[in-house]
C-alpha cells in the first residue's frame, strides 16, 4: 500500500507539473499575440520596431526573473509584509510541493512578459528602442516583483483580503499603470491631434494580422485563467479548471458583442479595432476571478467590459493621451472593473480590500515607472526626433523595413 501510495503521489505531482508547463506555453504564446496585435495596428514604417520591442522584451524578462524577479516576489518572503527579500535565482523546491519548482518558475516568468507587452503598444511610434528596452530591465527585475510578491507571495495585501486570481490588477493594471508613466513623459505622436482640439486617426497598417494577434491572445489566456488554478490532479481542481474555460470563453465573446454594439449605435459601422478590444477586455475583466462566476455572470462582464473599453478609449483620446494600441483602456481601465466585480460572485472578498489592492498596485507601479522615465529622459532621451519620426523608426532604430517591397513601389509612384 505504501508503494501505491507513493506512485499515486508521484503521478499526482508528474501531472500538476506537466499542466502547469503547458499553460505556459500557452502564456508565452501570447507574447506572439501581441506582437501580431501591435504590429497590425501600427503604419506600416514602423513595423519591424514594434516587433524588435515585442521579442526582446521577452527576452529581457526571462533573464531578470530569472536572476533576482523570481526571489524577490516568492523566495524567504515573510507573510503579511510589506518589503521582500532581495536575493538571487529561485530558490529551493519544498518538500510538500504538489509541482516542480521550475514548473512554477516558468509559469510566472511567462505572466512576467505579458505585463511588459502592455507598456510596448501604448509607446509605439515614437520611442526610442533602447530606452524602451532598459525600462524593461528594471520593469521585469524589481517593479513587478515587488508588487507581485504583495499578493501572490504572500504580502499585506494579500493578508488584507485582496484577491486577483489571474491578474487583472497585478499583471494588467500594472501594465497600464507603467504605460500610463511613459505616456505621460512621451507625449503624443506627430499629427494625432489638432491646436483646437481635433482628433485625427491613424489606422493600423494591417488588420489581418491584428485580428490574428487578438485571436492567440484569446488561446493564450486559457493558460494563463486556467493554469492559475494551479493544480489539476483532483476532481475538484479538474471541475474548477472547466468552469475557468467556460468563464474565460463567454467573457471574450460578450465582450466582442458588447464593443460591436456600441460602435453600431454611435457611429453606425462595425469597428474590427474595437471589436477586438472588445474581445481582449473580456478576458482581462474575467481574470481577476474566472472561478467563481456563473457563465451568465461571466458573460454579464464580458459585455460590460466591452462597453467600456470602447468609451474609455473615446475619453483617453478626448484629453490627448495618445495610445496606439488601446492598451490604456483594454488592461488599465478593464484592469480595474474585473477587480472591483469580484466581490459580486465571491463572497470571501471585499470591495474595500479590492479597491485598496488596486490603489496600491496602480501607485507603486505607477510612480516607479514615472521615475524610470524621468531619468532616462534625462539621459538617454526617451522620444525619437521628429524626421526619425515621419520617416518610420523601422529604419532608424532596426534598419530593416517591415514591409520593402510595398515601400518602394509607393515611393515609385
Amino acid at each position: 500500500m505504501e508503494e501505491l501510495a507513493k506512485s499515486v503521489s508521484e503521478l499526482r505531482f508528474a501531472l500538476d507539473t506537466f499542466y502547469l508547463l503547458m499553460s505556459g506555453v500557452l502564456v508565452m504564446w501570447m507574447t506572439a499575440g501581441f506582437a501580431m496585435l501591435e504590429a497590425g495596428l501600427v503604419r506600416a514604417k514602423n513595423t519591424t520596431e514594434i516587433l524588435t520591442k515585442n521579442i526582446l522584451l521577452y527576452t529581457i524578462a526571462c533573464v531578470m526573473y530569472l536572476l533576482i524577479g523570481y526571489n524577490i516576489m516568492y523566495v524567504d518572503n515573510g507573510a503579511g509584509g510589506w518589503l521582500p527579500s532581495f536575493g538571487t535565482l529561485i530558490g529551493t523546491q519544498a518538500e510538500d510541493a504538489s509541482h516542480s519548482l521550475e514548473s512554477d518558475f516558468f509559469f510566472q516568468v511567462v505572466f512576467v512578459a505579458t505585463a511588459t507587452s502592455i507598456v510596448s503598444g501604448a509607446v509605439a511610434e515614437r520611442m526610442k528602442l533602447w530606452s524602451f528596452l532598459l525600462f524593461c530591465v528594471v520593469m521585469t527585475g524589481v517593479i513587478y516583483p515587488v508588487e507581485g510578491y504583495w499578493t501572490w507571495g504572500g504580502g499585506f495585501l494579500k493578508e488584507a483580503g485582496f484577491s486577483d486570481f489571474a491578474g487583472s490588477g497585478i499583471v494588467h493594471l500594472a501594465g497600464a499603470a507603467a504605460a500610463l508613466a511613459a505616456v505621460l513623459i512621451l507625449g503624443a505622436r506627430r499629427g494625432k491631434y489638432g491646436k483646437n482640439g481635433e482628433i485625427y486617426p491613424i489606422p493600423g497598417s494591417n488588420l489581418p494580422l491584428a485580428t490574428l494577434g487578438t485571436l492567440i491572445l484569446w488561446m493564450g489566456w486559457f493558460g494563463f485563467n486556467g493554469g492559475s488554478q494551479l493544480m489539476l490532479s483532483d476532481a475538484a481542481n479538474a471541475t474548477a479548471i472547466g468552469a475557468v474555460f467556460v468563464n474565460t470563453n463567454a467573457a471574450a465573446a460578450t465582450g466582442a458583442l458588447g464593443a460591436l454594439l456600441v460602435t453600431k449605435l454611435t457611429w453606425g459601422k462595425a469597428d474590427l479595432t474595437m471589436v477586438l478590444n472588445g474581445a481582449l477586455a473580456g478576458l482581462v475583466a474575467i481574470t481577476a476571478d474566472p472561478a467563481s462566476p456563473s457563465p451568465l455572470f461571466a458573460s454579464l462582464i464580458g459585455v460590460l467590459a466591452g462597453v467600456l473599453v470602447v468609451y474609455a478609449i473615446v475619453c483617453f483620446d478626448k484629453v490627448k493621451i495618445d495610445d496606439p494600441v488601446g492598451a490604456l483602456s483594454v488592461h488599465g481601465v478593464c484592469g480595474f472593473f474585473g477587480l472591483m466585480v469580484v466581490p459580486f460572485s465571491n463572497e470571501a472578498t471585499t470591495f474595500g480590500a479590492q479597491l485598496l489592492g488596486a490603489a496600491v498596485i496602480f501607485g507603486w507601479v505607477f510612480l516607479a515607472s514615472l521615475l524610470v522615465w524621468t531619468v532616462l529622459k534625462a539621459t538617454l532621451g526617451v522620444r525619437v526626433s521628429e524626421e526619425e519620426e515621419m520617416m518610420g523608426v523601422d529604419m532608424h532604430e532596426c534598419g530593416v523595413d517591415a514591409y520593402p517591397e510595398f515601400v518602394t513601389v509607393k515611393a515609385s509612384h
